[in-house]
């Protein structure tokens, strides 16, 4: 790889504003402000801090939504969650569109750190409730959803994003602005549905509300299945109250399911997605694609994510979580390979910059198929009721964390290993597959006690008494 890519993100290190690379519309704004205030031009450094605040300040957010999204799943119920958590969705939205109007940067700022909260408590309710109403043998399709509407979102906003639409400088308020649109979907759509029967009859111990969420999600004839399975959940989990994060992590009884949780979450991050996404952009300029088109060669990877997304859904209940997560991961081991090979040959001939870009594809495609969907449905498979909203803290905590590492820290790995950087994601990978396919049970048309069985007859009493892995 030539060392002018590592020369190109240097100003990120030592925080010049002359890379030309970085989005200038809110810069400008922020520069704009100051000088009204302030009858000078911000500083480089101010500048800098003001920008990376506004950036980072959207994963503050989703780790403290994450921190509060599963105890007010159990105090408000997922479906009282959702339809309440839509109130910090429409104050940033409100907040982000008046900043301009206002001048107030400020109020940029919150309203990211508000979009955060909104984005933490629904990556942490949302599975869960999508969970909870689906029937057993479409659990997996149906915890799709999240996944599936996550990449639908990112495709969306590239394309909105473009020139043509509302990529122009005087359009970046009502840009932001946008975020209210699936606030008020819900909002209006939302309330037509049921309550989780699960949260219904296991946390409220209402019968009737039960009974009447099934008929209303599977029907008169189907809902007596779901409630004997419910019904043996609760009373596997008779004189349980649900867990605290804090109870969570010293319950030895769900120690392999939460080890198993945060390694995959902590994976999430850590895989070399983001890597990926932060070299596409030089890679498409290495392959002569001209800047102004590189958005829309960009629209192309949401356009992968959201086909694997679809994909996996279809495919879930077919082939099971375990043969997607372990063959995505598997996948995204070769493309880190031939990954850190093209880079290392970008010079040699002009087909390697090609290669590189059908290298950034196949990672991508790899990572919708299994990882970036199956780790939700995991997190919701692998506990039952009452230990649920705890895993979902802990284990988005870890994922929000991660997130927050790998940005701070990839610009100091990419200038100090350069293309080699992929052999740190090669190890992160491999290992999550061999650790996923030898230690993790399949939970494909299993019911949450049936999961919670197979966890537990791995283990056995040894001579000593202490439990022992089989």
């Amino acid at each position: 790889m030539p060392k002018e890519f590592a020369d190109e993100y240097q100003p990120l290190l030592i925080k010049e504003t002359k890379d030309k690379k970085r989005p200038k519309h809110v810069q400008n704004f922020i520069n704009q402000t100051w000088r009204e205030r302030y009858q000078t031009d911000i500083s480089a450094d101010v500048l800098t801090l003001l920008w990376s605040t506004v950036v980072s300040i959207f994963t503050i957010g989703g780790l403290l939504g994450v921190t509060v999204g599963g105890t007010l799943s159990v105090k408000l119920g997922r479906k009282g969650t959702l339809l309440a958590s839509n109130i910090f969705s429409l104050m940033a939205a409100l907040l982000m569109g008046l900043s301009y109007a206002t001048g107030l940067f400020e109020l940029l700022i919150i309203g990211r750190l508000l979009i955060g909260i909104y984005a933490g408590i629904g990556l942490c309710v949302q599975p869960q409730y999508l969970g909870e109403i689906a029937p057993t043998a479409f659990r997996g399709a149906m915890g799709m959803g999240t996944s599936i509407f996550i990449t639908v979102g990112i495709l969306t906003g590239q394309v909105i994003g473009l020139k043509e639409l509302l990529g122009e400088e005087e359009h970046w308020p009502i840009l932001l602005s946008t975020t209210c649109i699936p606030a008020l979907l819900q909002l209006l759509i939302l309330p037509w549905f049921p309550e989780s029967p699960r949260y219904l009859l296991i946390d409220k111990g209402d019968d009737e509300g039960c009974k009447k969420a099934l008929k209303q999600l599977h029907g008169i004839s189907g809902c007596d299945g779901e409630w004997a399975d419910i019904e043996k959940e609760k009373n596997y989990l008779v004189d349980f109250q649900a867990k605290k994060p804090w109870e969570l992590l010293t319950d030895r009884s769900v120690r392999r399911q939460l080890l198993a949780v945060l390694l995959l979450n902590a994976a999430q991050q850590l895989n070399g997605i983001n890597a990926i996404y932060f070299y596409a952009d030089y890679l498409f300029r290495q392959s002569g694609i001209p800047t102004d088109k590189i958005p829309y060669v960009t629209v192309g990877t949401g356009a992968c994510e959201c086909i694997t997304a679809l994909t996996c859904g279809l495919l879930i209940d077919r082939l099971g979580r375990k043969v997607l997560i372990t063959g995505g991961y598997t996948l995204m081991s070769i493309c880190c390979i031939l990954f850190t090979l093209t880079l290392s040959f970008q010079d040699a001939s002009p087909v390697f910059p090609y290669m590189s870009m059908v290298c950034v594809f196949a990672f991508i495609l790899s990572f919708g198929l299994g990882p970036a969907g199956v780790t939700n449905i995991l997190t919701t498979e692998l506990f039952t009721q009452t230990a649920r909203p705890a895993a979902y803290i802990v284990a988005g905590s870890l994922n929000w964390l991660s997130f927050f590492f790998i940005g701070l820290v990839f610009p100091f790995i990419v200038i100090g290993l350069q293309q080699y950087c992929f052999l740190v994601f090669l190890a992160v990978c491999s290992l999550m597959a061999i650790y996923i396919f030898l230690f993790v049970p399949e939970t494909k048309n299993k019911t949450f006690v049936e999961i919670q069985n197979e966890f537990q007859s791995r283990k056995a009493p040894s001579a000593d008494g202490a439990e022992t892995t089989l």
